[in-house]
């Protein structure tokens, strides 16, 4: 009994069917695999700080520029890898704002969102075929975040000086509720003859028996001592229970 033989299908023949082409699949497996490797030292700095956007988040946001990238190079050239490009750019701004969040007068997750968006940059580089560049950008992205963060600690902790920063300046002035609006007057004309211009009279706190206004000051910059003088004249006054002022830095 006779058995045909079969011959086995070329593999040429099979890669050509589906569009494949070995050494592009080799190129972007280094591009790919250099955006991983890179994404993931990236986020495992976020992730031991325990930030909103760690390794996972890092590692896919530098994997998918990678990719995207290297498809438009591969599709279209290097016109079609800059347009990819742009579009990163832009893109990666959408996923940033996610992670950026207003609690109060404090504003979180900035250096958080800078850092995905650096992240898309090394993603970009490595899916540009350039992953030297790509090293470099997350060598500078890391010590960014971690040699930079004693320095930003010792000037945060730095004590604030009158007349080195932009800052909020505000007149403190206690009184008994029925004397607010003669305390708001006086508070007014007290600081308007020192030529300190007032933003708003805002009230603090509004008890039943005492109220706290604060007079916030347009300036930016105010002679200490004119407000120790101010704050102690207008303490003086019958109608007033005390008086002060402070300053913070603004947002």
């Amino acid at each position: 009994m006779h058995v045909a033989s079969q011959t086995l299908p070329d593999p040429a023949s099979i890669a050509a069917l589906f569009d494949v082409d070995l050494v592009g699949l080799i190129t972007s497996l280094i591009c790919l695999s250099t955006a991983f490797v890179l994404g993931t030292l990236i986020g495992l700095e976020r992730q031991w700080r325990q930030r909103t956007a760690g390794l996972r988040t890092n590692v896919l946001v530098a994997v998918g520029a990678a990719a995207f990238t290297d498809l438009g190079l591969r599709v279209a050239g290097v016109d079609g890898g800059v347009r990819v490009i742009s579009y990163v750019v832009s893109g990666i701004g959408f996923l940033g704002a996610g992670v950026i969040m207003k609690e109060g007068t404090q504003v979180r997750g900035l250096n958080t969102a800078a850092t995905l968006w650096a992240s898309a940059a090394v993603g970009s580089f490595a899916g540009a075929r350039k992953p030297a560049e790509a090293v470099l950008v997350a060598v500078f992205v890391l010590a960014g975040n971690t040699l930079l963060r004693p320095l930003v600690d010792a000037v945060n902790r730095r004590p604030l000086t009158p007349g080195e920063t932009e800052a909020l300046y505000r007149v403190h002035v206690v009184c008994a509720a029925e004397n607010v609006a003669t305390a708001r007057d006086l508070v007014f004309e007290e600081l308007d003859m020192h030529h300190y211009p007032i933003r708003e009279i805002e009230t603090l706190t509004d008890g039943d028996t005492q109220v706290e206004l604060g007079a916030i000051l347009v300036p930016t910059t105010a002679n200490p001592a004119d407000l120790d003088a101010i704050t102690a004249h207008i303490g003086r006054h019958a109608a007033i229970t005390s008086a002060t002022w402070t300053v913070s830095t603004t947002h």
